[in-house]
């Protein structure tokens, strides 16, 4: 969503953007310059949705753009008064959010995710693609990073877990990272971070991989965003399943082998990445659902305990191979000391 709102910014400095947003995801980017953010507890039920309505009741809005398909959002939309209320195409709704909007954009068709949001700024009249994300990273976090990652010490940060939502089907195994990081860091001398949350299955993974990789430093449930951020700024490149952290790295300019197999990763891929990412996903519609990748609707995820098994150790080792030998590539900003990336405004689809 940044670019989008920096695209914004720079097509029409005059607008003033409120932007309602989780309080977790707040933590992130709620210091960017220039927009009124308004913080929504997801987990607060009708107390913080009364909240919200009282804070909005004498508010009015030339244009909403309702940019979630969920029922949540459709409900937090009720609150805003807003003449010009743009959402998805009925075709590419989900939980009926066509009866929230007054003026649709065109049906999308088969485009990652984040084109799907520059598709609102076209319906307004901006067509241009200004691709600058330039999250603010505080000192703090970039000083610990440094302890982290020291200048000049190649590091492969591994992400290994996605956030679990039910029952997660894009986690790869344990012991293939493992196996991954052994290799990265005696094959090719690359120092191993280890991240994630305070869950018990993330100290799991972890656990698992510095019994094979023990120098490897685990920092699982010791970051906060700002610090995975800053971390992920200094690093050689991330290892992680489809994920936030895969699009935290896409925001600082970090090479990401993504793996993807449940999820696709033409909609949904680390943006810059599609060079690094192991796509597995057609082999896994194949596999599981006996269809071409073609023949399934855009966004069908393959819920299979063994989706990610196609995804072998070969694939990612092969991935980091040719990363060590490989030019900078268009879009990436190779970064050391923490450095934010500079603007770009490239085409889009650069993968």
């Amino acid at each position: 969503m940044v670019p989008v709102i920096r695209t914004l910014q720079h097509a029409r400095p005059e607008c003033r953007i409120t932007w309602i947003i989780g309080q977790r995801e707040a933590a992130l980017v709620d210091d960017l310059p220039g927009i009124e953010f308004i913080h929504f507890d997801k987990q607060g039920g009708l107390r913080s949705y009364r909240t919200l309505v009282r804070g909005l009741r004498d508010r009015r809005f030339d244009i909403l753009l309702h940019m979630q398909n969920s029922w949540r959002a459709n409900s937090l939309s009720l609150a805003l008064r807003a003449e010009t209320r743009i959402g998805f195409s009925r075709r590419d709704t989900r939980d009926a959010q066509w009866v929230f909007t007054n003026r649709k954009i065109p049906p999308l068709g088969r485009v990652h995710v984040m084109e799907s949001f520059f598709s609102f700024l076209k319906e307004i009249g901006i067509d241009e693609t200004f691709l600058e994300w330039n999250l603010p990273i505080p000192p703090d976090a970039l000083a610990k990073a440094r302890q982290w990652i020291p200048d000049g010490v190649p590091t492969l940060v591994v992400s290994p877990c996605a956030t679990p939502r039910f029952r997660n089907f894009r986690d790869w195994s344990a012991s293939h990272y493992a196996a991954v990081c052994r290799y990265a860091s005696d094959r090719h001398g690359l120092r191993i971070v280890i991240t994630g949350g305070a869950t018990p299955r993330e100290s799991r993974y972890s656990q698992m991989i510095r019994a094979h990789t023990p120098q490897a430093i685990d920092l699982t449930g010791k970051t906060n965003l700002k610090d995975l951020l800053a971390l992920l700024s200094r690093a050689w490149a991330l290892l992680c399943p489809d994920s936030g952290p895969a699009h935290l790295g896409t925001a600082v300019g970090v090479p990401v082998i993504g793996l993807f197999a449940s999820t696709n990763p033409e909609r949904a891929r680390p943006y810059w990445s599609g060079s690094w990412c192991v796509n597995r996903y057609p082999d896994a519609i194949e596999h599981f659902l006996r269809k071409h990748v073609e023949e399934v609707p855009w966004g069908t995820r393959v819920r299979h305990p063994g989706a990610m098994e196609l995804v072998t150790v070969q694939d990612v080792i092969e991935k980091i191979d040719q990363l060590m030998v490989a030019p900078v590539q268009p879009g990436i900003t190779r970064m050391s000391g923490g450095r934010e990336p500079q603007h770009s405004s490239i085409p889009k689809n650069p993968c």
